[in-house]
């Protein structure tokens, strides 16, 4: 009897195991809407990476990289995440401090196409803050966010809200950065030509291309999607004399993460240079390392001059200028 039970056994176990020994580890990222739609590149970085890692990767999309950050101080130590991907150098103050992230352990590259670099974040594209405009429709933009902001052309403008988008986060800081002590009177302003404030950056953008509003709050390389998708050369950047703020687009390990060593090695991916194209033919960004660029990136207007605060001084003075900007258009 004993035999046959040992028999059976053996018979049973023998596939349940060589099955579990085939079951791949999954690595779960948290990020964007736009990163994962079907024209961004998180599909194809899927592919590659699950081609490299003999793994699964799962993205999870939330919305926007506020979106993000929120999602996982609300689930702490339950959250599946292992990599956070979208937040940016204006929210890396606030993840530090919520204590979310383990230090990534990865070399600065040697061919970094800009300054920056942090212990905890790798950035992995960087972009600028830019109001997009249609040229059949608009024959003379705004030069300058004064003359935006002053507006005496009545322009119907879209922007995002800062509470859950960092595009609309960076408006925020752009605002402050050119106004200082004179920003709620900007707002203000705003305010009175201002279709809506959306929740995140598609659905600004889907309804700028709907034809509801002249300018909606993007990037200066937005116009390249359009040429590289559609040939399309109408849609343009209105670039300002004051500059336009800056943002690196980042990604980190969570330190709840079960598999760290799985998420050190897509950091890794995300900085080599098949990546790095995907960023900027899918996602319409600067890649952070020197490589080639599409030459769309040619034909659109570049950018002059960067405005920056750094993450202290955002992360001191955010609050306060969410609720002065909250109060001022409220009025």
């Amino acid at each position: 009897m004993f035999c046959k039970k040992l028999l059976l056994f053996l018979v049973f176990s023998v596939p349940f195991m060589a099955n579990a020994a085939d079951v791949k580890p999954t690595l779960t990222v948290y990020s964007y809407n736009s990163f994962i739609s079907e024209w961004g590149p998180g599909q194809e970085i899927e592919k590659g990476f699950e081609a490299l890692c003999d793994c699964q990767l799962e993205i999870v999309a939330l919305g926007d990289g506020v979106a993000v950050l929120n999602r996982i101080r609300l689930e702490g130590d339950r959250t599946n995440a292992d990599v956070i991907l979208g937040l940016d150098n204006n929210l890396l103050d606030q993840a530090k401090q919520a204590g979310i992230v383990i230090p990534h352990q990865i070399s600065k590259p040697n061919n970094l196409n800009t300054d920056w670099w942090d212990s905890d974040f790798i950035p992995y594209d960087f972009g600028y803050f830019a109001f997009i405009y249609d040229q059949q429709k608009i024959s003379n933009p705004p030069r300058t966010m004064h003359e935006l902001v002053d507006n005496k052309a009545n322009w119907k403008i879209i922007y995002e809200d800062p509470r859950t988008s960092t595009p609309g986060l960076g408006l925020l800081f752009w605002i402050k950065n050119i106004y200082g002590d004179d920003a709620a009177s900007a707002w203000q302003k705003i305010a009175n030509n201002t279709v809506t404030v959306t929740k995140g950056w598609s659905e600004a953008y889907g309804l700028f291309l709907k034809g509801e509003a002249d300018f909606v709050l993007s990037y200066s390389t937005s116009p390249v999607a359009h040429i590289m998708n559609n040939n399309d050369r109408r849609y343009a950047a209105a670039i300002f004399d004051e500059g336009h703020y800056r943002q690196v687009e980042v990604a980190g390990i969570t330190k709840y993460s079960q598999q760290p060593e799985l998420a050190r090695s897509f950091l890794r991916y995300l900085l080599t240079p098949e990546v790095q194209r995907q960023f900027a033919e899918k996602n319409f960004m600067y890649p952070i390392i020197n490589i080639p660029l599409p030459d769309a990136f040619q034909q659109i207007k570049p950018v002059n001059k960067a405005l920056e605060f750094d993450a202290k001084q955002v992360e001191q003075n955010q609050k306060a200028w969410v609720r002065e900007w909250k109060s001022t258009i409220s009025k």
